[in-house]
């Protein structure tokens, strides 16, 4: 059913991506399919924030990110799934889909936070995935 799995994580709030992580194991395990592992960097180099940092910085964030992503992926996934790591950098949802798009994935898994008052149903980088995805996605609730 699913050759292609996009999985997003945030490594920044890894204890709440665990069963989002778990969902997409089993999946792959019971279809055969690869793993797209992805994390991104956000890009906050046009903002206002931006001009704080220099441009070796926003580099060094996404080498340490695909070392963290890296570790994150030993410890979660198991070793006969074939994976791909992927670290975007830019806007999240954005590059979530664009990456999908790239690597042909027919599924994307997400975890979302339960919500709060403001992003009523769905976080806002969950939604506007689900909004805009040209495949199915999974949102799965810590």
């Amino acid at each position: 059913m699913y050759a292609d799995i996009m999985l997003a994580v945030d490594l920044v709030d890894q204890p709440s991506q665990a069963k989002a992580v778990r969902t997409a194991v089993a999946l792959a395990q019971a279809f055969g399919a690869r793993i797209h592992i992805i994390t991104v960097v956000p890009d906050y180099g046009m903002s206002m924030v931006g001009g704080f940092f220099t441009k070796e910085h926003e580099r060094q964030a996404i080498v340490e990110t695909d070392r963290a992503l890296h570790v994150f992926a030993a410890a979660n996934i198991p070793k006969g799934i074939k994976l791909q790591h992927i670290v975007g950098h830019g806007t999240i949802y954005r590059e979530i889909l664009r990456y999908a798009e790239e690597t042909g994935c027919d599924l994307i898994v997400m975890a979302s936070h339960r919500p709060e008052l403001e992003d009523y149903l769905l976080g806002p980088n969950a939604a506007r995935v689900v909004r805009h995805a040209t495949c199915s996605v999974m949102v799965v609730r810590d």
